[in-house]
């Protein structure tokens, strides 16, 4: 992942792309919040800036149990780990936004009874023409979402750059790719 960093280097700033915002009118326009050359706290809930290449290449080593191109990343045990319930008989609940121009409300799938692993979010219920029950997810500030399904094989990266996080048509979008995505799986079949 070459292209993958929580503070980018100086000559590759100028291929970020500009932060944007869906404004009342549901127009999206350019945001006066811009990334750039400041120093980020490094720390694992956000503030990662990467591409969706970059981003696949994660995703495919995680289906591919810690492997990537022949080389061992993580161990398979270590991924595995990873998938399983950290948080015992807790559930992840809703989210209320406290700042509404950064995030709308946000449900997870199956709302208080989804679950956290090692990094990742976990879907406890199997999702009619999407992801199997175990699937790993989660999703960034500015509308970017991924998920991976290691049962079936099948992941998917999908980012935009605009806020508010959970916006719906960013989640309509994102949903739509999801479903298309098994659907092209199925008929491969």
């Amino acid at each position: 992942m070459v292209d993958t960093f929580y503070n980018v280097p100086a000559d590759k700033q100028a291929r970020l792309v500009a932060i944007h915002h869906r404004g009342d009118d549901g127009i999206v326009v350019k945001d006066e919040m811009q990334p750039g050359p400041a120093i980020n706290p490094i720390v694992g809930g956000g503030g990662l800036a990467s591409t969706a290449a970059d981003y696949i290449r994660f995703v495919r080593m995680i289906l591919n149990d810690g492997e990537l191109d022949g080389a061992r990343i993580l161990k398979a045990d270590t991924v595995a780990a990873m998938g399983e319930n950290q948080i015992g008989a807790l559930g992840v609940p809703a989210l209320n936004s406290a700042l509404p121009r950064r995030s709308d409300d946000f449900s997870f799938i199956a709302d208080g009874r989804d679950k956290w692993g090692l990094g990742f979010l976990i879907t406890v219920d199997a999702v009619a023409g999407k992801r199997s029950a175990g699937s790993l997810s989660w999703g960034g500030i500015y509308n970017t979402y991924f998920w991976i399904d290691r049962s079936r094989g099948i992941g998917g990266v999908i980012l935009t750059q605009f806020l508010p996080f959970a916006d719906r048509k960013a989640l309509a979008l994102y949903d739509g790719f999801e479903r298309g995505v098994y659907q092209l799986a199925e008929a491969a079949r």
